[in-house]
């Protein structure tokens, strides 16, 4: 498939709104995470013959680039912690590794009541905690950073590698909530993680052939356009805007997961 070839194949509307969708995934992914809520249904709806490990394949090209530009913005202006970064990022990394080995003997939708409980629970915390990732509110030791960090990697990381929607949202929180980070230091970590976790699984995908390079090409330019905007308007603003945000997200998060589970289904 070349870039004549997607021209000529789908619609200038089809086109136009995996541009304007790419650029919006990167904008939110950079701020809370969970840009592929909106990246891989524009996938399924704009080329629906596609196979799902294909369609993981091409959507982690486009997020690796957005998130990798992300990553940069905030190391500018947060201070890291890189004995605690790395050791999360190889954990989740690995993770991610084999969830992609697993795409296709596990059946996500036998998880997704799992997941829809969890951001029930996740939306109402965060909705009750008003001061909730507004300054941090924990001092953890060295060691139980590692700890926490690294369970949470583990965790997020494999769901990220054969799944992935919502990612960056899963470890914002986990840092926010578990290591008691603002939600600006959270976005920063969680911003390098997922660029460990998108590569790990990119290594499987790309192995396997499962990507489609031109769409991947066409969704990175505009998921970096929006990554950068989103990440500096984060900074601007802050943890209360990036808390909203979150929230917000979480919110959509629970509408479509309930959708596919109740009605869909």
């Amino acid at each position: 498939m070349s870039f004549l070839t997607i021209l000529s194949d789908y619609s200038a509307i089809a086109i136009a709104s995996l541009i304007a969708l790419s650029f919006l995934a990167g904008f939110i992914d950079a701020v809370v995470g969970g840009g592929g809520l909106i990246s891989i249904p524009t996938l399924l709806i704009n080329f629906p013959q596609m196979a799902l490990p294909t369609l993981f394949g091409t959507n982690k090209i486009a997020a690796l680039a957005g998130t990798s530009i992300s990553a940069i913005e905030y190391s500018k202006r947060v201070k890291f912690n890189y004995k605690l970064l790395l050791a999360v990022a190889a954990c989740a990394g690995l993770a991610s590794f084999l969830g992609a080995k697993t795409v296709s003997a596990i059946d996500v939708k036998t998880l997704k009541p799992l997941i829809l409980i969890i951001l029930i629970l996740i939306a109402i915390y965060t909705f009750i905690k008003k001061d909730l990732g507004a300054v941090q509110t924990k001092n953890l030791s060295f060691n139980k950073q590692l700890l926490y960090g690294s369970i949470l990697g583990t965790i997020v990381g494999f769901y990220d590698g054969f799944f992935g929607p919502g990612t960056g949202s899963f470890f914002v929180l986990g840092f926010v909530v578990i290591l008691g980070f603002e939600f600006i230091e959270a976005s920063a970590y969680s911003k390098v993680i997922n660029c460990m976790t998108n590569i790990a699984a990119l290594v499987v995908f790309i192995k396997q052939g499962n990507y489609i390079i031109e769409l991947a090409i066409l969704m990175a330019v505009f998921n970096i356009t929006g990554s950068f905007i989103g990440t500096r308007i984060a900074l601007k603003k802050g943890n209360g805007f990036v808390r909203t945000l979150f929230l917000v997200i979480v919110s959509l998060m629970i509408i479509l997961y309930g959708y596919d589970v109740f009605i869909a289904a």
